[in-house]
This record gives structure tokens, C-alpha cells and sequence, in this order.
């Protein structure tokens, strides 16, 4: 029986959002879940254990410490092996609440592939073509190589729609010229999903939700601040997973902390559209 249960990641405490604003954050997307009648499902690594529900207390840890790793899905052994506390990214939450039973989960921004002269794809790509489940993001993150990106996407036959929107929205950017298949409601998003189980096909159901028109940054704004930006990640030794969270921190110093509230605001939206479907597939069950 469908259970109404959402995952969250716990990169985005961790490694995401500046501190102490994180845990705060953290804990209103919790909030926003219990209002929309879904419990919410925090998940992360304590100590090697694997957690499905961060309590308060663990949240604010995982947000305050200096010793917690970023784990995609390759990393979740290592982690547990060694004890480690650990921060769950897009891949690593899919797996982790696929194997629990959870099948919807809101995030910000999907990992993809960098425009940098190394070869930089995330796992959330390869886990988006393995695992089905619905997940609610505003797109790839803006800093990405998003034609490079959206067609990996299409490549490992993930199932790729747009919330009332036919182009690809990218995280602070509310389109980009990248046309998606548009969906009008969580009916229609339920739909697709439930035949995808019925068929057994592979893969997730990635909603694409735009920012809020209010929160939105234009693309030319947006490259000026990241070009200030990469030219900071030339110059500091900064590789593989760190890069992400030190782009986002120099977005969020040029931008004068624009980019960090788009961020809490879309996150916010995502939770909201994601309890939208959970309580549509509830009734269609």
C-alpha cells in the first residue's frame, strides 16, 4: 500500500546553504511536509548508521559539524564502513529511500555534467536511469553544462517532464531554451508514473518545477556572477565534489545572498509540488 512518505537530502544542510541558516532551513522543509499531510524523511549517515528520518537533534549536528562527507551512491559503503558521518546527495537519497519504500522525493537541483575542461559527470545522472521514483527538482543546477546535461538525460531513457513547462527550467533560472515535455497537473504526473510501474520500466520520473516567478534570476544576470565565479575555481585547487559547493558560495557572495534565498525558496516550492503528487497518487491508488 502507498504510504505518504517524501525524502529529503541532507547535502543540502551539509554542504548547500550557508550556516546556521541550513538547519533552519532543514527543519521548515520539514514543517512544509506535515502541513501538505506527508511525513517528511530527512535522510543521512550518523556515526555509519544510516538514517531515514534525521531527528532535530541530528539535523542540527549534521548542519554544524566541519567532518561531514558528501556521499553520492558509491560512497554509502565507505561511509558506513568507517563510521563516518555523511551528507546524502541526490543519488545517495534516491537509493536510500528507494530501498525503504519511499517513492517521491524533493530536492533543489539535480547534479549533471560541468562545463570544465575535466570530465566531471555526477551520479545522480546514472542513479536517475536505475532507480524509479518520482523527483521533484527546479532542473540541473544553473553552473552545469545543461546541453550536456539534458541530452545524458535522454541518453539513459530518464523520464524527463516539465511542471506547466515546455523548456527546462535551471534551478535559479525559471527557462532556459531546452524544450521538456509539459505536464499540467499531478494527476497527469501520477499517471505517467503508475504506467511506468505497470510496464516495469527503469529509471525516475523527473519533475521539473520552476522557481517561483518572484525568485527567479535572469540568465544574463546569472552569468555574470558565475563567470566572477569559475574564474575562483581557476584558481583554487578545488576538485570533484567540492567544486558544487564552492561555486554556490562564491554565487552567493556576488550575488549578495540572491542565490541562497532562490535556493530556500525553490526548495520550499519543490516540497510543496512534491506533497502535491504524494496525495494524488494516494487517491489513485
Amino acid at each position: 500500500m502507498f504510504e505518504k512518505k517524501l525524502a529529503l537530502e541532507s547535502t543540502v544542510i551539509a554542504h548547500g546553504l550557508p550556516k546556521p541558516f541550513n538547519i533552519n532551513v532543514a527543519l521548515e522543509l520539514e514543517k512544509i511536509a506535515r502541513q501538505n499531510n506527508c511525513t517528511p524523511y530527512t535522510i543521512g549517515i550518523i556515526d555509519g548508521q544510516i538514517r531515514v528520518g534525521l531527528t532535530e537533534k541530528e539535523i542540527t549536528e549534521i548542519g554544524t559539524r566541519k567532518d561531514v562527507m558528501k556521499v553520492g551512491t558509491a560512497e554509502i559503503a565507505i561511509a558506513v564502513t568507517l563510521r563516518k558521518w555523511a551528507a546524502t546527495t541526490v543519488s545517495a537519497t534516491m537509493r536510500i529511500a528507494h530501498s525503504n519504500g519511499i517513492k517521491v522525493f524533493a530536492t533543489g537541483g539535480i547534479g549533471g555534467v560541468h562545463s570544465t575542461e575535466h570530465w566531471d559527470v555526477s551520479q545522480d545522472l546514472l542513479e536517475l536511469a536505475r532507480t524509479r521514483m518520482i523527483v521533484v527538482s527546479a532542473g540541473p543546477k544553473s553552473i552545469l553544462d545543461l546541453k550536456s546535461t539534458i541530452e545524458m538525460l535522454e541518453t539513459l531513457q530518464v523520464t524527463v517532464v516539465g511542471y506547466k513547462t515546455d523548456r527546462l527550467p535551471a534551478f535559479y533560472c525559471k527557462s532556459t531554451d531546452f524544450p521538456i515535455a509539459r505536464v499540467e497537473d499531478t494527476e497527469q504526473i501520477a499517471s505517467i508514473f503508475l504506467h511506468k510501474e505497470k510496464m516495469d520500466l527503469p529509471g525516475s520520473l523527473l519533475v521539473f518545477n520552476p522557481i517561483p516567478d518572484e525568485y527567479a534570476i535572469s540568465q544574463e544576470v546569472f552569468e555574470q556572477w558565475q563567470k566572477m565565479a569559475e574564474k575562483d575555481l581557476q584558481n583554487c585547487n578545488v576538485e570533484g565534489k567540492n567544486v558544487t559547493p564552492f561555486l554556490l558560495s562564491r554565487l552567493a557572495h556576488y550575488s549578495n545572498g540572491k542565490t541562497v534565498q532562490s535556493n530556500v525558496e525553490l526548495l520550499k516550492n519543490n516540497v510543496k509540488l512534491a506533497c502535491d503528487i504524494i496525495n494524488q497518487l494516494w487517491k489513485m491508488q
